[in-house]
Parts: C-alpha cells; structure tokens; sequence
C-alpha cells in the first residue's frame, strides 16, 4: 500500500476514535488497512432505533479517488439495502463520491439513508414495494429486524400501538419470519430455490447464479424443479465462471 494512501486511513480511523459524540466506530479486520469493519445506531425517531448495525468496509488501490465498498453486515429491512446480501444503493459511494469525502462521512450518510429512505430507487424491490404499499407493515417489519438482527430493545415491536405483550410478539415475529420467507424466495426471481442452490452450492451468491439463468435463457417452470439439460449446465456455469 502506497505510503500517503496509508497514512490517510490511519488519519481517519483516529479522528473516527476520537469523536465519541458520533458513536460512529471503524476499526481494522487483522492487520490490514483495507478491510474494516464499521458500526454505527439506528437513528432516533426511525424503526432502526435502539439496534446497532456493522458494516464491512474495503478499501480499493485507487482510494481516496475511488470510494470504499460497503455492505451492511447486519441484516436490515430497508428499501436501498439488500435484505438478502447487505449491498447498498447510495449515491455517496458510487457517482457522488469525492477525493474529500471520508470513511467517517460515508458513514454518516449510511446513518442519514435509514432516515432518509429512497424506495423510488431500491435496492430491495420488496422492502421498496412494502414502505411503498403498506408504510405501516414496513415501519413494523423493520423494527422486527432491528430487534432480531440490531440488539434493539424488544419492547420497541409494540410501541406506537399501545404496547407489546407476550402474544403480540409471538404474532409479530410469526409475521417476520413469513416476510423473511417471502423475501428469500423473491430473491430466487420465479426459479425453483433448489434448482438455484445446486449452483449455489458452487461457491456463487444466488443473485448472480440468477442472471446467469436469465441471461441463457431457463424456463422458470412455474417454480418448479426439473432437471437441467447438460448442455444448459454448461452454458450457466460458463455464464458464472465468465467465459465467453
């Protein structure tokens, strides 16, 4: 790693240790300057109160010219965060970036998204179309997550509809776990999940074995499994494996 580049991090990090008011965190992953790990809590007044939510950080070769690359680690119910991979849609990390931006900032507008959500431009068709149809589902859903995945206070479920008791967070964790289903097999884009996961199994992320069904063209058969001519297998795994 290039000496300033280096020295530019550990500027950051430092400054990120110094300021308490934040409680913004960002520390490094072993001995490496470009992998990091951040954290940060949900904003007051949002369903992400009360949780904390971890980030994974890294840092390119071309840095501060590039912007670093984060995902949430901690699973999160928000339209520009993907609830099944953590990938995020902000425009601080793609074309809004600039060489005087820092860590700490893109932080801090991560912070700001889950006060600010964008649901005209997700990253979560589902979550989008919930905050869209039915805000009162997704404020509730989210504050779920928040306290299933975020260490958010459990008291939080029921606040806003004259408190929770036992049988109110049974039932609203029931309903979690059955938009957490739906939302993993809307991730599977209409293909059967176990002709997706024999691919899976490969070492691939399930959107990408995804785009490699529909870029050769495998019929969905109605969700439901059959099996694959040899001659499709190999179309997808080139597909996968980058080949011409």
């Amino acid at each position: 790693m290039a000496g300033h580049k280096a020295r530019r991090i550990a500027k950051e990090l430092a400054d990120i240790r110094a300021d308490s008011l934040s409680k913004i965190h960002a520390e490094t992953v072993g001995d490496s300057l470009t992998n990091l790990k951040g954290s940060f809590p949900g904003p007051p007044g949002t369903p992400y109160e009360g949780g904390t939510y971890e980030v994974a950080i890294t840092i390119p070769n071309e840095y501060p010219f590039k912007p670093p690359v984060m995902k949430f680690t901690t699973k999160i119910w928000h339209p520009n965060v993907s609830s099944q991979t953590g990938a995020i849609c902000l425009d601080t990390l793609t074309t809004g970036w600039s060489p005087v931006l820092t860590i700490k900032s893109a932080m801090i507008s991560l912070q700001s998204l889950l006060s600010s959500p964008e649901p005209k431009d997700p990253q979560d068709a589902v979550v989008a179309r919930e905050l869209i149809k039915n805000p009162d589902q997704f404020n509730r859903t989210a504050k779920e997550w928040a306290v299933r995945y975020a260490g958010a206070p459990k008291h939080l479920i029921g606040e806003g509809s004259g408190g929770a008791t036992a049988e109110s967070i049974e039932e609203a964790e029931r309903q979690e776990k059955e938009r957490e289903e739906a939302a993993n097999l809307a991730v599977y884009d209409g293909y059967n999940k176990e002709l997706i996961d024999q691919f899976v199994n490969m070492g691939f992320d399930v959107p990408r074995v995804v785009e490699a069904f529909q870029f050769v063209g495998i019929d969905r058969n109605g969700g439901h499994y059959y099996e694959l001519e040899e001659a499709y297998i190999g179309d997808i795994t080139a597909r996968l494996f980058g080949e011409p």
